[in-house]
This record gives C-alpha cells, sequence and structure tokens, in this order.
C-alpha cells in the first residue's frame, strides 16, 4: 500500500510541475514576456533556442529605425 501511495505522489508532483509550467507559459505568451520567463525551461528541452534567442537579440540591437514619412528633413526640394 506505501509503494502505492508513494508512486502516487510521485506522479502527482510531476503533473503538478507540468501543469504549472503550461499555465506559466500561456500566461507569458499572453503578456508578451515569453523570452524572459520562460526561457531557461526552453533551454532545457531545446538548446538550439538558446542560439536563435542570441542571434534575434544581437539584430534587435544592429537594426537602424528608418525615417518616418512624416520627416521632410534632408530631402531636396522640400521644406
Amino acid at each position: 500500500m506505501f509503494d502505492v501511495l508513494l508512486f502516487l505522489m510521485v506522479v502527482g508532483c510531476v503533473a503538478a510541475i507540468a501543469g504549472g509550467l503550461g499555465w506559466l507559459g500561456s500566461r507569458a505568451r499572453r503578456r508578451g514576456v515569453g523570452g524572459e520567463v520562460m526561457g531557461p525551461f526552453e533551454e532545457m528541452w531545446h538548446p538550439a533556442a538558446h542560439r536563435y534567442r542570441a542571434e534575434v537579440r544581437q539584430h534587435e540591437q544592429h537594426v537602424a529605425p528608418r525615417p518616418s514619412a512624416d520627416d521632410d528633413e534632408g530631402q531636396p526640394g522640400r521644406q
């Protein structure tokens, strides 16, 4: 009887952790903070995701902002 109870406790703990991570992931996606919150867990299950996120962060830092359409400065013939 003790073995069955121990098995059920272990299965219940694993299910609670998996359910908690699923809930946290869905909440993070809805709020748009998925990379910061779920990043370590994603790296455990998908190690290549770390390289991908690093490349995305690097690309975001190097992209120069485009001038707006309302900006007439620097265009010849317009004042």
